[in-house]
């Protein structure tokens, strides 16, 4: 029996187990429960945030055989709903947009849509990407769309609503699917290995979160690499499949640099480059610390902005009192200013350096920005040449 990922093996089958999504689920369900079901549907939203599943739950909820009608709670266990769930039922097309993309295409699909349904109450379009369909295209599916025969539904997605035509967005009913928060995902993974029961451990689990960016695809593919490359989620093999700096090496550049300790930032950056991490993710993973630490002086180490393990947040807390804000705003400036430049740089690691003993001997530094700035400053003041103001 061949191996069925993550992403596969747990996909949501009801509205309320799409994480993250729970705005969107309710509507439907009401939609659905007063019988306010919209003929077209546009869910927007990144990759991996649950586009594509809610539209097999909502394709699911409106043909169900367990039910005389549409239904909120489909059974997920009748033959449709289950051809649902697999993607191969023959009243629910699913479409590639980007494969599919040419007026050939819709026409076909405008003279399929006539038939009614072989077994459903609904023949229901999903189009994935439809931002990748021509004008002409968009331009032939136009009339369908707006004046569909009864027993036809349509569900687009897509990455790019920028893309598609106001005319098609003017007949959709839109929903915009959110990133799903870090702390939401690693919950979810921590279900998930405790279903497959494998040993994670729970910063590690964070670290996978975090890296998904906000979509749990993502994470779900890292988990499934890390459970065929050990067996076991360790926060260890997290760093070594993503490639990434281990917090506590980046809290300890930013203590040298707390510090105004030149030498041990650049020691400390030697050491994380020898065990293989490039400079790119050096900088992200500092610009991360400055970020969290900027949010811990202005917001509180409890804000919601700040998507930490107890341990790590406790760490950076700590270190944030080390610093003032505007610092910590100069730094993080100065460290995207760094990643933008060492692309094809030849000399980027001494960009970097040379960006870290930036930081450490801060007051060093003073920018000739900063001294116009005072000096129309003293000027407005009325400050002349002859009087004394030690105000540089």
């Amino acid at each position: 029996m061949s191996y069925l990922v993550l992403a596969r093996k747990y996909r949501s089958n009801t509205f309320d187990e799409v994480v993250g999504q729970e705005h969107i689920g309710q509507t439907l369900v009401n939609a659905i429960k007063t019988g306010r079901i919209a003929h077209a549907f546009l869910f927007t939203g990144t990759r991996g945030v649950g586009k594509t599943t809610m539209a097999r739950i909502l394709a699911k909820a409106l043909n169900c055989l367990a039910s005389d009608e549409p239904t909120a709670e489909p059974c997920n266990e009748c033959e449709v709903c289950l051809s649902i769930g697999r993607g191969d039922d023959m009243d629910v097309v699913e479409i590639d947009g980007a494969s599919n993309r040419s007026i050939d295409d819709i026409r076909e699909l405008r003279s399929n849509a006539i038939f009614r349904p072989s077994r459903s109450r609904f023949r229901i379009y999903y189009i994935d990407e439809v931002h990748m369909l021509t004008r002409e295209a968009f331009n032939a599916l136009l009339k369908t769309l707006e004046e569909p025969p009864a027993h036809v539904k349509f569900i687009f997605s897509t990455t790019e609503t920028e893309k598609i035509p106001a005319t098609i967005l003017s007949r959709c009913q839109r929903f915009d699917f959110r990133n799903i928060p870090t702390r939401a995902i690693a919950a979810h993974l921590r279900t998930l290995c405790d279903a497959e029961k494998v040993t994670a451990a729970d910063d590690a689990l964070f670290r996978v979160a975090r890296a998904a960016g906000g979509s749990m695809r993502d994470g779900l593919s890292l988990l499934d690499q890390l459970m065929s490359a050990a067996g076991e989620v360790t926060d260890e093999g997290v760093v070594r499949i993503l490639g990434t700096p281990s917090d506590e090496r980046m809290n300890d550049i930013a203590a040298a640099i707390a510090d105004g300790n030149s030498a041990a930032a650049l020691g400390a950056l030697a050491g994380v480059l020898q065990s293989g991490v490039t400079l790119n993710s050096i900088i992200v993973a500092l610009g991360g610390v400055y970020r969290n630490m900027m949010l811990v002086s202005t917001c509180g180490a409890q804000s919601d902005l700040i998507e930490l393990p107890e341990m790590q947040l406790k760490a950076v807390s700590e270190l944030a009192t080390r610093f003032s804000t505007p610092v910590l705003v100069h730094g993080l400036a100065l460290l995207q200013a760094a990643g933008r430049n060492i692309r094809g740089s030849s000399v980027a690691r001494g960009l970097i350096e040379a960006t870290l003993v930036r930081l450490a001997e801060a007051e060093k530094f003073i920018s000739p920005e900063h001294i116009i700035e005072r000096l129309e400053q003293l000027a407005s003041m009325g400050v002349g040449a002859g009087q004394k103001k030690n105000s540089l």
